[in-house]
């Protein structure tokens, strides 16, 4: 079954991968989350992203999220695959056979542990958007990934017709209108950064890929509609109830942060895969009182 064609704009979870406590896959617990996602009313859904531990999963494992995300989607919603791969050839590999899983577009990183420079950041990103017909979303992310994706270079890649859309994570908001004031309306401007999200709204973004509204999504989608209506009081103290949990995706730990926090609001468990751990001790007790800090709080 084929996910339907994307609309680049409006909110994009990236979702996480449910894991049981030994570390498999646990798919039933993860479309329950899809499911509470997309009933909140998500443009899209994006699997096997960072928060997702695309970098972790075994290849048939991530093929696994694919294929699982596209039934229970059954074209509701368009489902986007992370891409994250150590070589150009895994990652067209990969591409290829998502497309063949129902996979409606594709949102790439740089290349995994080698920081490539210029020239070899744009071949990347040219080679991949050869190997498929399917539109996708460059992540641009320099503080997490050490590859930086500049304005001027957008310019240059504009000329790559299935490359529609930004996933702006430097943290850096003067980006948004250096973007504008480059290339236009050549690109669908998403925020990355869930702590960002309303003074990049401001700004003027076409969608949010958030990461830690996942465990509040009737919430995270409200801000974005009370954006989008430039309703900016109301959204702004909706913001301001949100935003110690969104900053919950800014750390090294967010993986472990965000899963915890989906524990709390019964949309998940913490387990994690290793390398990670699950937090423990003081760092854990501090997570989470900022989370039922929060909770105790919840709007009505």
């Amino acid at each position: 079954m084929n996910s339907p064609s994307i609309n680049w704009a409006g909110v994009f979870p990236a979702v996480v991968t449910q894991m049981h406590q030994d570390q498999s896959l646990d798919l039933a617990s993860t479309a329950k989350h899809w499911e509470a996602l997309i009933e909140s009313g998500v443009t899209g859904l994006i699997v096997c992203g960072s928060l997702g531990e695309n970098q972790t999963l075994l290849p048939e494992e991530k093929r696994a999220v694919v294929k699982h995300a596209v039934e229970v989607s059954a074209g509701r919603v368009p489902v986007v695959s992370g891409v994250a791969e150590m070589s150009t050839q895994a990652a067209v590999s990969y591409m290829r056979d998502c497309e063949k899983l129902g996979a409606a577009g594709f949102m790439v990183m740089p290349p995994m542990v080698y920081k490539t420079d210029a020239r070899e950041t744009a071949h990347w990103f040219r080679t991949l958007a050869k190997a498929t017909p399917l539109t996708w979303m460059l992540y641009n992310n320099p503080v997490g990934y050490h590859t930086d994706v500049t304005p001027e270079m957008f310019v240059e890649l504009a000329d790559i017709e299935n490359l529609k859309a930004i996933k702006e994570s430097s943290a850096n908001t003067r980006r948004i209108t250096e973007l504008r004031n480059l290339t236009g309306n050549r690109y669908q401007i998403f925020t990355g950064v869930d702590d960002l999200f309303l003074e990049s709204a401001i700004l003027g973004i076409d969608g949010w890929v958030c990461g830690s509204g996942i465990a509040f999504p009737k919430e995270n989608q409200k801000l974005w509609d009370l954006a989008q209506a430039g309703r900016w009081d109301e959204c702004r103290e909706l913001y301001r109830w949100s935003q110690p949990l969104m900053k919950l995706d800014t750390h090294v730990h967010f993986v472990q942060y965000i899963k915890l926090l989906c524990q709390e609001t019964g949309l998940g468990k913490e387990w994690v895969r290793e390398p990670r751990l699950t937090i423990t001790g003081a760092e854990r007790e501090q997570v989470l009182k900022i989370i039922r800090d929060a909770l105790a709080k919840r709007p009505a």
